[in-house]
């Protein structure tokens, strides 16, 4: 399962109707983050795909690579710049992802592609959300994002998997925009972005 037929044609063509707009502001932004956060522009990292197959998501930089005298990463509040801060509240480091939907690997609405070591973690039920491809924007996203718990935005994510169709892109890419506009959901409480997912709270 992959979603719904025609889910793959609305992908491209909203992708390359957008281009015009999309792909310049990329460009500007990307030499905005050069010259405050140094090089390279863009985080590169591997995440699971359909199936939880890896891809290389591509996103803009937000953080700096500040460390403790370890060699540790400092924790993302002290790496987050407030260029990071805006880029992050208003999504536009997300854009560089829909190159990404062109290659095929991600969607522009379904599951959000997290990290690699979280696999090890879900639930059965949970692990279905590899069932669709990775999204931009999903449930989970216009229903609270960051501010709501990793069992409920597993939940929502499940939730797409079940629901999946084209009238339910179109709503959650238009309650994206909204959500988007109002800077909704940015964070977690009392947080910078979000906590780790460490598994399920079993007390």
């Amino acid at each position: 399962m992959s979603g719904y037929p025609g889910k793959r044609l609305l992908d491209l063509a909203l992708t390359l109707v957008g281009a015009p707009l999309w792909v310049p502001a990329v460009a500007i932004t990307a030499l905005l983050v050069r010259a405050r956060l140094g090089a390279p522009a863009f985080f590169i990292q591997s995440r699971p795909g359909l199936h939880g197959a890896p891809f290389r998501l591509v996103k803009l930089r937000t953080m700096t690579d500040a460390r403790d005298a370890t060699g540790t990463l400092l924790p993302d509040e002290h790496r987050l710049t407030p260029l990071g801060r805006f880029l992050r509240s208003t999504s536009l480091d997300e854009l560089p992802e829909l190159w990404n939907v062109l290659r095929g690997e991600m969607s522009l609405v379904g599951p959000r592609p997290l990290l690699t070591k979280y696999l090890a973690l879900y639930n059965e039920r949970h692990r279905r959300r590899h069932d669709v491809r990775p999204g931009l924007t999903g449930m989970a996203q216009v229903s609270g994002r960051n501010a709501i718990t990793w069992p409920e935005k597993l939940d929502l994510d499940v939730e797409y998997v079940e629901r999946c169709s084209f009238a339910l892109d179109l709503r959650i890419l238009l309650q994206s925009a909204r959500a988007v506009v109002r800077r909704e959901g940015i964070s977690a409480a009392g947080q910078a972005t979000m906590p780790e997912f460490t598994g399920y709270d079993r007390a």
